[in-house]
């Protein structure tokens, strides 16, 4: 098999492991939220979502990029890989204590004086972080994808089990606390039992310092991209309060679900394959195409029908007392278009090396977008803000997009071109959800939904009686063909693997005859008459049909038994005789 076909089969299994990861977190995720949401109020996740919004903060800055420039390096030897665990590790021990230092300032910010003691329980979980990244970096670009998902089930499991049970026991905000910390110290155990790190001597060679220069570029662009995803939570505990942060919050994790378990798997694979095939401009080309048409099919019409059932699905999932939430996951939906668009944009970035030309842009975008933050909450409030801050995120497309592929091999058309169908269907199941879900009159929350997403999927299917969808639909299912085909290619290459091991030689016992040299006429012991039990010359088998017989335990010689003197002559007579007329080997 060719190292080409050798990559795309790992890459097709890779997006399943990864997407039954993330897909299985979900499932999780909902069902933690649809508990917890009914035990604790939304005055609770927002005081968590205050401190979090810090934490992240330190979180970019502990990581400092290093995860993108350990998948992106050509060549990781053992001493960078040192090098990096050390300063990783460092980063993120100091953070820790400058977060736990800061407590007292965040809880003054937000005039919460609950946040202290948060922060400071919550202030290890950066150092523990700073241990677990560069294990999963590393696990990633090992393309261990299949261990990763694993990890991120049973992690998601027994932290989901935590939050629940100290939940009902009453501890408040604090379940949330013991749901996050549970993961974490989960996640670190596993990851150093499988990747085993060897640290060696607390030494930074030059190539990791190199490295941490690349890496630094992209945590200017992620730290920018923070800030634009993330101030948005500090303005509104800061003007609101916790309790309509709580709303937004729980809001915004409904919003995200889909962009991370449909764009995360991709991710998680695209970065590092497309980091390979940089230098191959026609494969790059194809596997961008691909996953923009995987990205528009699977999370453009999901949106869609998303935000025109929005009201029964968020009663559903939260309960009565969220219907703000409702409001403000219907508008977010509309940011979802443009965030799992962009998502292609950033890959282009690191894959092709250049984050310096993403952080450039990052300088412009984001400080637009969070300026739009201080202008909707003044204009509209909490709708205001959702609203301005959905228009920007797709207004920013066209301009990101001319700037990433400026001057290298990718064109504009391998990013829009498989973009439009899937736009024109995500609109149609927009009308026909949200039309069938407002006109009827409202029951039960699960057939309201089921209601508008069954009209949405009822007006969508012509649309694949025209050619093109029809080519898009065999480009997918050729996708999962390539699955299956490895599936089976990875089966039959074990199997032939088993096949061409060498068989151990048998040890063949021989007996030794009474009075004689050991017979060489046969491996296996000489057939003995019933009155004399001697050997004779009739009975002596060749080798070959001696090594036919069956596999059994060698059987015991039996024991003599005494004779008289004219047996004993008759015997030894019998035995001379026979292997005289052996034939040679």
């Amino acid at each position: 098999m060719s190292q080409a076909q050798n990559l795309a089969q790992r890459a097709t299994r890779g997006v399943v492991y990864t997407m039954g990861g993330l897909w299985g977190r979900a499932l999780l995720q909902t069902i933690s939220t649809v508990v917890l949401a009914r035990l604790l109020t939304p005055a609770d996740f927002g005081l968590i979502a205050m401190v979090g919004a810090v934490m992240g903060v330190a979180e970019l800055v502990r990581d400092f990029g290093m995860t993108g420039a350990i998948i992106q390096a050509q060549n990781l030897s053992d001493q960078v890989w040192k090098s990096l665990l050390w300063l990783s590790a460092g980063i993120g021990a100091v953070l820790g204590v400058i977060i736990a230092l800061c407590a007292p300032l965040i809880s003054l910010l937000y005039n919460e004086p609950r946040l202290a003691g948060v922060t400071i329980l919550m202030a290890p979980g950066v150092f523990l972080s700073s241990l677990v990244m560069p294990l999963q970096a590393k696990a990633t670009k090992e393309l261990r994808f299949g261990m990763l998902a694993t990890l991120d089930i049973s992690t998601m499991a027994v932290g989901v089990v935590a939050g629940i049970v100290t939940a009902l026991a009453g501890w408040g905000f604090w379940a949330l606390v013991a749901m996050a910390g549970a993961q974490f110290f989960l996640r670190l155990i596993a990851l150093w039992a499988i990747v085993r790190p060897k640290w060696g001597p607390p030494k930074i060679v030059r190539e990791a310092w190199s490295l941490l220069g690349t890496g630094g570029s992209i945590f200017g662009a992620e730290l920018l991209g923070y800030a634009e995803k993330n101030l948005d939570n500090v303005i509104i505990g800061a003007q609101l309060g916790p309790a309509a942060l709580g709303q937004y919050s729980r809001a915004y994790a409904l919003f995200l679900l889909p962009l991370q378990q449909m764009n995360g798997p991709l991710g998680r694979v695209a970065l590092p394959v497309l980091s390979t095939l940089r230098a191959e401009p026609d494969r790059y080309r194809r596997y961008i195409r691909t996953a923009a048409l995987a990205i528009g099919y699977l999370t453009l019409p999901t949106y869609a029908v998303a935000a025109g059932v929005a009201g029964p699905l968020v009663l559903l999932l939260l309960g009565p007392n969220w219907s703000t939430a409702a409001t403000l996951f219907a508008l977010l939906c509309i940011a979802g278009f443009g965030q799992a668009i962009g998502r292609l944009r950033t890959w282009v970035y690191i894959s092709l090396g250049h984050s310096h030309r993403q952080f450039v842009y990052d300088l412009f975008a984001r400080p637009l977008v969070i300026a739009g933050y201080f202008f909707g909450i003044w204009w509209g409030g909490l709708e205001g803000l959702v609203i301005t801050y959905g228009t920007l995120t797709l207004l920013l497309l066209v301009p990101g997009f001319a700037w990433a592929i400026k001057g290298t091999f990718v064109r504009g058309s391998d990013i829009a071109a498989p973009l439009v169908r899937p736009a024109i269907m995500a609109l149609i199941a927009f009308g026909a959800s949200y039309g069938m879900s407002h006109l009827l009159v409202p029951t039960l929350a699960i057939f309201d939904i089921l209601i508008g997403a069954g009209f949405a999927l009822l007006f969508i299917a012509p649309l694949f009686l025209i050619p093109g969808y029809r080519a898009d639909l065999r480009a997918l299912w050729s996708f999962v063909e390539r699955l299956r085909g490895s599936k089976r290619g990875a089966r039959g290459r074990a199997a032939r693997r088993r096949m061409s091991r060498p068989r151990p030689r048998r040890r063949v016992l021989r007996r030794m005859p009474r009075g004689g040299r050991p017979s060489t006429a046969s491996a296996s012991p000489p057939a003995t008459s019933s009155t004399s039990r001697t050997p004779s010359p009739s009975a002596t088998r060749p080798a070959a049909a001696s090594r036919s017989r069956p596999r059994s335990s060698p059987r015991r010689s039996p024991k003599p038994r005494p004779t008289n003197p004219s047996s004993a002559k008759r015997k030894a007579t019998s035995t001379a005789s026979s292997a005289d007329a052996a034939p040679p080997r």
